[in-house]
């Protein structure tokens, strides 16, 4: 029975958790986010991995693996879009789920972001690749 509930415990740690990765690619960066942005601490994560892409001339904000935000970090995505735009970088939210989507929504955010499609995303890397290799 302690064995089942420290399972459980464990299983709702790694829930809660939130991690970036960045790839970059040429002058693209792609900021892949997972887990939860609960607090405000996830939030400026966030901030510091994007913000460190200056040299990029595109972001993208992977969101493929993000299964929650709280609604105080909303604004961090807007923080960065203008950023971004500060910056003369493309910011990009990709693959939003359900959850992330109808959070923008009900923020009446998700009309200032830009988020493409799976074909835009995979011409954005193809472009992205041609470029990298290029320059090699």
């Amino acid at each position: 029975m302690a064995r089942l509930v420290l399972v459980r415990y464990l299983k709702k740690v790694v829930l809660i958790m939130f991690s970036v990765h960045i790839d970059k690619i040429g002058e693209m960066a792609v900021v892949e986010c997972e887990g939860r942005i609960s607090q405000d601490d996830d939030a400026f994560r966030l901030r510091d991995a994007v913000t460190a892409q200056r040299d990029a001339r595109t972001i993208v904000l992977d969101l493929s693996e993000l299964t929650a935000i709280e609604r105080g970090s909303l604004g961090m995505f807007l923080f960065l879009q203008r950023w971004a735009q500060d910056y003369d970088i493309r910011f990009k939210l990709f693959n939003p789920s359900k959850f992330v989507r109808e959070r923008l929504r009900k923020a009446s955010s998700i009309s200032e972001f830009d988020i493409p499609t799976l074909d835009e995303m995979m011409a954005l890397l193809a472009r992205a690749d041609r470029q990298y290799a290029g320059a090699a």
